[in-house]
């Protein structure tokens, strides 16, 4: 089976909302097996809105619209679909004591307008609204279902899954079950290459990369009957996944990777502690950020100044004088004399030119050097990152966690 989504509301054509019930109901209609081959967004306009309705009925098995239930005279989405669909609105009385019970708990004005909103499809499915006021309904005619739900998200979304996705299912006759794997450290075009008979000669389950914010995801997508099914389909190419690229793989759950490193230095007891400059205390933010970190993260510091790295870290003056702030030598010392004072199993170090402004030809901006101390063993690497001031901050975090990852890991 096909559907479109159709999403209905002049402020989603103007951007002054994001359309978030597409994406959520894209998401859980490919879990069902439906495929998902247009999706429009159409304003407050009759017309427009009987056009967008007739060709999604033409071309697709089943229509989601969202939004325009509303009471007010420019919510049409019920009238417009009853009318191509050919079915009369009609009070329901039980919509109606439902909603003004509601408004009553809320301690609500009940107006007359709210009336319109009980007013349905004669012999729809009715989609009770447990988080708001206006019902939901399905209306099912010549081979075609049309699902109307209400805008707001959060109404949505209980709507569809206490309701839509039960009746949804009894209408697929598989379910696409997938999992991803999270890489760093690769790009999408070298993992497409390693994984390139995978992608082009599977077909179930599937494999697909996906360039994302923060490394590559992988999807592998089974087509069957239950979960359980699609588990079994999975579980052998997952496991060849992994002998090719699991080095690059940081989690299989969806978690992001400071997540994961925080987890794995808590389960394996181990202590972290960060010496900041260019980062400016956003590597120890990010640990920060999750809950559980206060097991390992005892102290971090902010040496913005050479002053500080020498006064806190034990940076020799001679080496700043040497070879500069931004330098291999200057986070070796860093990352040693942070061992050296908090005795953390796990001490980073962060010196380089965040931008847009204090670069040279010899130190370009975007050049960090970052000292990792594993139990008093010091390494140093060297990156070259491009983009924004924060993106040359964010992208160094995220390489020492990944670094302390495979370090930790071995």
């Amino acid at each position: 089976m096909n559907a479109e989504i159709i999403s209905v509301g002049t402020e989603l054509l103007l951007g002054e909302i994001l359309n978030t019930d597409a994406q959520f109901l894209a998401t859980q209609l490919s879990e069902l097996g439906i495929n998902v081959y247009y999706q429009t967004v159409v304003g407050d306009n009759r017309q427009r809105l009987k056009n967008a309705v007739k060709t999604a009925l033409e071309r697709s098995d089943i229509v989601i619209a969202s939004g325009g239930l509303g009471p007010t005279p420019d919510d049409l989405t019920k009238e417009v679909i009853a009318e191509e669909m050919n079915k009369e609105l009609i009070l329901d009385e039980d919509s109606l004591k439902r909603m003004l019970k509601y408004l009553q708990l809320k301690n609500l004005d009940t107006v007359k307008c709210n009336r319109k909103q009980a007013m349905l499809p004669k012999d729809c499915t009715i989609l009770p609204n447990d988080c708001g006021t206006a019902p939901g309904c399905i209306i099912e005619e010549n081979g075609k279902i049309a699902v109307m739900l209400p805008g707001p998200p959060h109404e949505l979304e209980c709507m569809y899954l206490n309701y839509v996705k039960q009746y949804l299912m009894k209408k697929s006759e598989c379910i696409f079950y997938s999992e991803n794997l999270k890489l760093f450290g690769i790009g999408e075009s070298k993992v497409a290459e390693i994984l390139y008979d995978y992608m082009e000669n599977n077909e179930n389950p599937t494999v697909a990369p996906y360039a994302e914010a923060v490394g590559v995801r992988l999807r592998i997508t089974a087509k069957c009957k239950t979960e359980e099914e699609g588990k079994k389909i999975i579980e052998p190419v997952k496991a060849d996944i992994m002998q090719k690229v699991g080095e690059y793989v940081y989690t299989d759950t969806g978690s992001s990777l400071p997540y994961t490193v925080v987890h794995m230095l808590i389960e394996k007891n181990l202590t972290i502690s960060a010496a900041e400059s260019c980062t400016g205390g956003m590597f120890a933010k990010m640990i920060t950020d999750i809950s559980g970190s206060s097991a390992i993260l005892n102290e971090s510091y902010i040496t913005y100044a050479n002053k500080a790295k020498t006064k806190l870290l034990g940076v020799k003056p001679e080496t700043l004088k040497q070879f500069g702030a931004v330098s291999e030598q200057t986070a070796f010392e860093m990352a040693e004399g942070l061992y050296k004072k908090t005795g953390a199993d796990v001490c980073v170090a962060f010196t380089g030119i965040a931008g847009p402004d204090g670069g040279t030809e010899e130190k370009p901006v975007g050049l960090v050097f970052v000292g990792v101390c594993v139990k008093g063993t010091t390494e140093v690497k060297k990156l070259q990152i491009y983009g924004s001031r924060d993106r040359v901050r964010n992208a160094a975090c995220l390489e020492v966690f990944d670094i302390i990852r495979k370090k930790i890991n071995n």
